[in-house]
């Protein structure tokens, strides 16, 4: 069955790409109309984490890229377009969404929700009736911070963190209702916070680390209106809300596209079947904090409550809240039903210090090599 995928050049969506191209012999990418050539930033992906030349060398003919736009209506395709590209689809990957922590909830739900229902229609519109696999978040357990978040919990009697957790959970909710008014099968996927070892490059997506120690870079270096700037040897303290004891839950993001693919190839209960796709070993945050204090240069105090009195870098870190709310947390989630249909081969390697700093940190950018090849060393690649 031909298998279609929105959001193929995120983070996640190019390693489900390249876990779908290995049992796939083509796939149809729904990429957002106007944002750029998808095909070649996929090709770019390829060639920078070690594909085989001869592989990245026929994407453009295992690959067919659709312009869409979720948030609108019939995907803002024509009537006719709309039906064919629904009646070609075998199954359905739904990765796309914005993950902004710090959006509008109005605008998030026009990518998360609406682009969710939309996504649903094509599905149901299609005359193969198409599998469809739906990547949401472990964070829809909202701002529930200590206990045991279950894969069949769908409740917001905690609230959320930010509106991008609401958006998920009214996106589940969607699913859910989809599936009950078909009698149609589908696969929510709730991963962690995903990472990887990969220095940051212009050419990829970031991950949200990558995102929150950027931040705290750009902080520290503009104070503010009429406060001095630092010393280069300065390590100037930070007060951010967290948890001594708090952890966070970081999965590699390759072996996350491999349990989905993976459970994916599970015969379906014929409901609405979720899975935490989460590390069986949570990280302290403590970690999290000494990784970013080496990095950037700072001091960071987990505090209880926000300061009352600011300093001018605080100031400037209180305009990301989203970000840092989760240094609080010390809730687990619970993937019994994952190793129950995976068993050992679910359990992720372990997440340190060092895979944190590898991925976070700059430096002259090496190309893996393809097994059996010598690795390849491109020119130096800085980031500002």
């Amino acid at each position: 069955m031909h298998v279609a995928l929105t959001g193929a050049t995120g983070f996640l969506g190019l390693r489900l790409l390249r876990r779908l191209l290995d049992t796939h012999r083509s796939v149809t990418v729904l990429t957002h109309a106007g944002s750029g050539d998808a095909l070649q930033r996929i090709i770019r992906f390829f060639e920078l984490t070690g594909s085989p030349q001869a592989f990245t060398a026929a994407l453009p003919d295992r690959l067919r890229v659709v312009e869409t736009d979720l948030a609108r209506a019939g995907l803002g395709l024509s009537g006719h377009a709309f039906q064919e590209l629904a009646d070609g689809i075998g199954t359905l990957w739904h990765s796309a969404g914005s993950i902004n922590l710090e959006g509008d909830l109005a605008e998030l739900r026009r990518t998360n929700v609406e682009g969710t229902r939309h996504v649903l229609e094509l599905a149901a519109a299609g005359r193969l009736r198409p599998r469809v696999h739906h990547v949401s978040t472990a964070f829809v357990a909202g701002a529930r911070r200590e206990g045991v978040a279950y894969e069949d919990e769908l409740d917001d009697t905690h609230g959320f963190e930010n509106a991008y957790e609401r958006s998920k959970y009214e996106a589940e909710l969607l699913v859910h209702a989809w599936s009950k008014e078909h009698g149609r099968p589908v696969l929510v996927l709730r991963p962690g916070i995903l990472v990887t070892d990969l220095p940051p490059h212009p050419d990829l997506p970031s991950h949200p680390l990558q995102v929150v120690e950027r931040i705290l870079r750009d902080a520290r270096h503009a104070p503010g209106p009429g406060t001095p700037a630092l010393r280069a040897d300065a390590r100037p303290r930070v007060r951010m809300v967290g948890h001594a004891l708090g952890r966070l839950n970081l999965l590699q993001v390759e072996h996350a596209a491999e349990v989905m693919v993976r459970l994916a190839g599970r015969a379906p209960s014929g409901g609405v079947d979720t899975y935490h796709v989460v590390h069986d070993r949570d990280v302290p945050v403590t970690t999290v904090v000494e990784v970013l204090e080496r990095l950037v240069a700072v001091s960071v105090e987990l505090v209880d409550a926000r300061p009352d009195t600011p300093s001018a870098l605080e100031s400037l870190l209180d305009f990301y809240p989203g970000m840092t709310a989760y240094l609080a947390h010390r809730r687990r989630f619970d993937d019994t039903r994952v190793r129950a249909r995976l068993g050992p081969s679910a359990a992720s390697a372990p997440v340190g210090a060092g895979y944190l700093r590898a991925g976070l940190a700059a430096r002259p950018w090496t190309v893996p090599a393809p097994p059996g090849v010598a690795a390849d060393v491109s020119p130096p690649v800085h980031r500002a």
